[in-house]
């Protein structure tokens, strides 16, 4: 998951920087640029998990009801430019480089005040300055971590959208749900409308709350699946139907989780219809297109790749498997970082894995378990499949293939995904979402 071949120079050297929450800097980077966000509209989501999914529908149907959109995301796969996508398609190269070192040269200036910018307040910044120059109608904001304090942070958008509420990122987040909604919530503002996901009780009371404060109107969302639904192989990927409101959704990735987004983001556009003007028969009809690429993604027959890190995450990664492939065993490539809860997400998969192929995590900062450091963890946890380790994804993938016919599923990090991706796909399939 690096930045490729057109992410090195100024952006390359903020890494180090690492995460330091506060809108101080970024606020500033924005107007050493002028101010590009007050051009634009947003839709800004926040959540432990959930987000980007409920991103790329809404993106999706927005773009098919004839909105031009923009959608900043976090963390890409295999290229910086997925960061960035306008209309589906990610940043051209050239705009890319061009619009970076005007940005750059904006961060190096010297105004009198001292600032060190991280790598993600660049990049949300940049995502400003690409969206407001391409004149899009509409942009998905997708929050970096937490809310409050997220870079993100920095809008006034049309609708705050919190997807889900789980334990992750505790450290800065806090360690209980009430606080890490607080922290979710933060992005609420006065009079904007606030959409919530299904999540805990104790985190829907304190967004609520919130809300109330800042005088926004609250729609959770209605807890109920839909019934009955209908699955079928498109020769690529398993496609799932259900009736929503009288009509026929076509929705093109797995499990009850995305079902739950789907009615999230339905809900965000008919609340919103009436002011922006948004034709529903035309943006439901579009979801039929949706791809969001690393998250419970059916890439062929065979393999699915799923960036889920912590329990929440996993678990409905395993909810959507069982769903879709009911009593299956799997071939499960695995790796993970030592700042998540490993073992949990071990023991969730372990009803599902007749074999699990440990592997490293490279080009990240972030310390991670070597394949043979997991495998001693997942006999500590009680996980009774087989193992083995692999030096990397792609060695992973081989020796997985070996085990035919069963399905192989690559889990526990987007770095992971991003490396089982480049491997398994054009590049082209995962910059782009049309």
């Amino acid at each position: 998951m690096s930045c490729g071949k057109i992410g090195g120079g100024y952006l390359d050297s903020l890494s180090m920087f690492g995460i330091k929450p506060g809108l101080e800097a970024s606020c500033e980077l924005m107007r050493r640029v002028g101010n590009p966000e007050r051009e634009l509209s947003f839709l800004h989501i926040a959540g432990t998990n959930g987000k980007g999914s409920t991103g790329a529908m809404l993106e999706c149907m927005l773009r098919g009801a004839g909105f031009t959109t923009g959608f900043y995301s976090s963390p890409h796969l295999i290229d910086i430019r997925e960061r960035f996508r306008v209309n589906g398609l990610a940043v051209s190269e050239e705009d890319y480089l061009a619009l970076s070192a005007e940005l750059a040269e904006a961060a190096r200036a010297e105004t009198g005040r001292s600032f060190t910018f991280t790598y993600f307040e660049f990049t949300t910044v940049l995502a400003a300055m690409i969206f407001a120059r391409a004149g899009v109608d509409i942009v998905i904001w997708e929050t970096g971590m937490g809310g409050r304090l997220d870079s993100t942070n920095v809008v006034r958008p049309i609708a705050s959208i919190i997807t889900g509420i789980a334990l992750d990122h505790q450290a800065y987040l806090g360690d209980t749900i009430e606080k890490i909604a607080a922290e979710k919530a933060g992005i609420a503002k006065p009079g904007v409308p606030v959409f919530t996901g299904v999540m805990p009780d104790e985190a829907r009371r304190v967004i609520a709350e919130r809300a109330r404060e800042l005088g926004c109107d609250c729609f959770p969302v209605s807890k109920e699946d839909f019934k009955p639904v209908t699955r079928r192989f498109d020769g690529t990927r398993t496609v799932q139907e259900f009736d929503y409101e009288g009509r026929r959704i076509t929705l093109p990735l797995m499990g009850e989780m995305q079902r739950r987004n789907f009615r999230l983001a339905a809900l965000v556009l008919e609340k919103l219809s009436p002011r922006l003007g948004i034709d529903l028969d035309r943006a439901f009809r579009a979801l039929a297109t949706c791809r969001w690429p690393g998250r419970c993604q059916q890439v062929n027959e065979r393999l699915i790749v799923d960036g889920g890190h912590n329990p929440d995450g996993i678990a409905a990664l395993c909810a959507a498997l069982k769903e879709t492939f009911p009593g299956e065993k799997f071939t499960v490539v695995f790796a993970g970082f030592r700042d998540k809860d490993v073992a949990g997400g071990l023991r969730l998969l372990a009803e599902l894995a007749a074999k699990f192929i440990f592997v490293p995590l490279r080009e990240s900062d972030r310390p991670s378990y070597s394949g043979e450091e997991l495998i001693a963890l997942a006999k500590q946890s009680g996980v009774k499949s087989q193992f083995a380790s692999a030096p990397d994804a792609a060695a992973a993938l081989k020796l997985a293939y070996e085990d035919a016919p069963r399905r192989v599923v690559a889990a526990g990090s987007l770095y992971l995904a991003g490396d089982v991706l480049s491997a398994s796909v054009d590049p082209a399939a995962v910059l782009n979402l049309e």
